[in-house]
């Protein structure tokens, strides 16, 4: 499903689904992080959530982006926890390992000189996100922007994703459906049936 109009960088809130068939393959960079071979296959049959908690705190008037990644078919899930501050933290992952990371709004001009990362949104004058990752143990990088694009003739939330590791590097573009307003906990709780 299309994102709707008023879903934007500024909110991503609610439930987004990868769509495999508008994404590009992904095998070659789960692999290139050290992804093992049956875990990877794992993923290429699951459904892959993304449910987005984005939020403003008073405190430190930072963006945070929440997202709770969960995958059918057995495949662990996992929590993103984002800070659009360009600090680095430090991360464990049940699928990729020990990483460090570091995310921003970002201008597509001061995105490194990738042209992969910069093309194809429909916006190109605003602000992006940027995330970007180390997993120093396995000796990989992950950049990514996220934005919006046209896609098979509707506008839907993307990430372009550039993977290297030494002199190798791939890239994929990852295509997302919307699926509605994420529940609230006391809702998730009155669906659970106790007996």
């Amino acid at each position: 499903m299309a994102a709707p109009p008023e879903k934007t960088l500024k909110d991503l809130n609610g439930k987004w689904v990868m769509n495999k068939s508008l994404s590009d393959e992904y095998d070659r960079i789960l692999e290139m992080q050290g992804v093992p071979w049956w875990l990877r296959k794992a993923i290429s049959f699951a459904t892959v959530t993304l449910t987005i908690n984005q939020y403003i705190t008073t405190t430190d008037s930072l963006t945070h982006i929440d997202i709770l990644q969960v995958a059918t078919g057995g495949v662990s899930s996992t929590n993103e926890n984002r800070t659009l501050d360009w600090v680095w933290r430090d991360h464990t992952d049940k699928i990729f390992g020990t990483l460090k990371g570091r995310s921003r709004w970002v201008k597509l001009g001061d995105v490194d000189d990738d042209a992969f990362l910069k093309e194809g949104w429909d916006d190109l004058e605003g602000d992006h996100v940027q995330s970007y990752v180390e997993n120093e143990e396995k000796g990989w990088t992950a950049d990514q922007v996220w934005g919006f694009e046209e896609v098979d003739g509707e506008r839907r939330y993307v990430r372009h994703v550039v993977v290297r590791k030494g002199e190798d590097w791939k890239q994929a573009r990852l295509v997302y459906d919307y699926k509605g307003a994420a529940k609230k906990e006391e809702e998730v709780d009155e669906d659970l049936a106790y007996e």
